[in-house]
């Protein structure tokens, strides 16, 4: 499944209404290329978590937590390892009663959970949109998926 999203504030909205389909253990690796918005498109998913502080990048950090919503978040960008997560523990965060949001997570493939949604981001720069492509993997993955695109 695909939608057009046509603007960084269409964007923001889809995933703020997605985020408030969250449950505690979900899991969601966002892809695409540089640009593409997957930080903007976790703010909103934040913002859907009742998350009001300012969601960055943890690009250097590999992981920033929000906890004061109504889960917390776990927000990972793991675009520097190369050779997988190792013993970060990601596990940890994987396996609490928060939510976690995984950018690039197709570089730790073998480190993710049994069960995720895979939200793709592409840019479409002939018309200024992004296409969203939502996929699930694992046996629980189908229902996040379910949950998510009945507001997307």
């Amino acid at each position: 499944m695909t939608y057009l999203l046509k603007s960084e504030a269409e964007t923001l909205a889809v995933a703020e209404r997605m985020g408030r389909q969250l449950k505690s253990g979900d899991c969601i690796v966002l892809t695409g290329e540089l640009g593409a918005g997957k930080t903007t498109f976790t703010k909103g998913l934040a913002k859907g978590l009742d998350i009001e502080q300012m969601v960055k990048s943890p690009t250097y950090t590999i992981v920033r937590e929000y906890r004061k919503g109504r889960l917390p978040l776990f927000h990972m960008d793991v675009y520097r390892l190369e050779d997988g997560a190792g013993d970060l523990g990601l596990e940890d965060y994987f396996e609490s009663e928060g939510v976690s949001i995984v950018e690039w997570g197709q570089m730790i493939k073998e480190d993710l959970p049994e069960s995720y949604v895979e939200l793709t981001l592409s840019y479409l720069s002939e018309t200024n949109t992004r296409e969203l492509g939502i996929a699930a993997v694992g046996p629980n993955g189908l229902e996040l998926k379910n949950r998510l695109e009945v507001v997307s």
